[in-house]
């Protein structure tokens, strides 16, 4: 019945049973989702921002997570934060008489005395109550301000108070997936807007330029039928004969007036018109003039302009 030395062993010492599995501490848990990033897991430090299932992260570190492509498809915790657009930069209310101290071994660490506060009610945000985010604008509160004191603007910035943009900050498994499907449909809300603008944005462009165009007059509609042996191209012109016989002269698409068979009107500067002469030009000076074939010192020289020789010619 016992054993040597008179000592008499226990059920649990001789009948071996299955161990039970190791619990979480709930308090460490709330403390490492309220107080620590999700996905460095450092301690939150301004800006803080939130992602529309309701998580917490330092900004640096979603930037950092962004930037690693790598990191987006292999992280279970914010595979669904690809750009900044999915997170909201959250407006916090910190508590006047909050100190932050190192902790030492004889002290005793309340690890339910939070950095923030809901503005309206003065609750500790520590997991302790329910906390919501707005997230056109990121301010905080508890859900017993949202309860307790119904308004259709926000309670602090004041803006419109949508129930749909209200999120949940660490809230149940439940809570997510419902979070999750309102994610996907307020992201396919905003493709649908983004495509509506893009193409009112081009519906204003095509409008403008079409206004920019130059609107020539017409004189008188063109009814004959042009052939091709009558199309001649001459330095850039186009010149056209009707079945009339009468010319005309195209440049670029447009027609010129020559006789009344012509279909537009173009008026053509001084200096593009075939009479002008840069030789007879008053306003052109003598050195400019000296450039050109036609100046009185082109015409006398002996040898044309096109003859060269080789440097040791000369």
């Amino acid at each position: 019945m016992g054993c040597d030395g008179g000592t008499i062993p226990r059920r649990d010492e001789l009948v071996r049973t299955k161990k039970k599995p190791e619990q979480k501490d709930k308090n460490a848990e709330t403390v490492a989702k309220w107080k620590h990033c999700a996905i460095s897991q450092n301690p939150l430090r301004k800006p803080i921002v939130a992602c529309e299932i309701g998580r917490l992260y330092n900004k640096e570190a979603v930037i950092e997570h962004i930037l690693n492509k790598s990191a987006i498809s292999s992280s279970p915790v914010a595979n669904h934060i690809t750009k900044l657009s999915d997170v909201k930069e959250l407006n916090l209310t910190e508590k006047p008489d909050f100190q932050q101290k190192n902790p030492t071994g004889d002290e005793y660490i309340d690890l339910n005395n939070s950095q923030y506060i809901c503005p309206v009610t003065g609750l500790d945000m520590n997991g302790k109550q329910k906390f919501y985010f707005v997230w056109k604008c990121g301010c905080v509160f508890s859900e017993r301000a949202i309860k307790e004191v119904k308004t259709e603007t926000c309670h602090k910035c004041g803006n419109p108070l949508d129930q749909n943009d209200i999120i949940v900050i660490n809230g149940t498994d439940e809570e997510i997936e419902v979070l999750r499907e309102k994610m996907v449909e307020r992201r396919r809300l905003a493709k649908l807007e983004k495509k509506k603008k893009r193409s009112a944005a081009a519906t204003e462009t095509s409008v403008e330029s079409s206004e920019k165009k130059i609107k020539l007059e017409p004189n008188e509609p063109s009814t004959s039928s042009q052939s091709t042996s009558d199309v001649k191209l001459t330095n850039g012109i186009k010149h056209e004969k009707s079945e009339h016989g009468k010319s005309s002269n195209k440049v670029n698409g447009a027609s010129l007036q020559n006789g009344a068979g012509s279909s537009k009107n173009l008026i053509l500067p001084v200096k593009a018109q075939k009479s002008y002469s840069i030789a007879k030009d008053p306003n052109a000076s003598d050195a400019y003039k000296s450039l050109f074939t036609t100046h009185k010192t082109a015409q006398t020289k002996e040898k044309q302009h096109w003859i060269t020789h080789n440097p040791l010619y000369y």
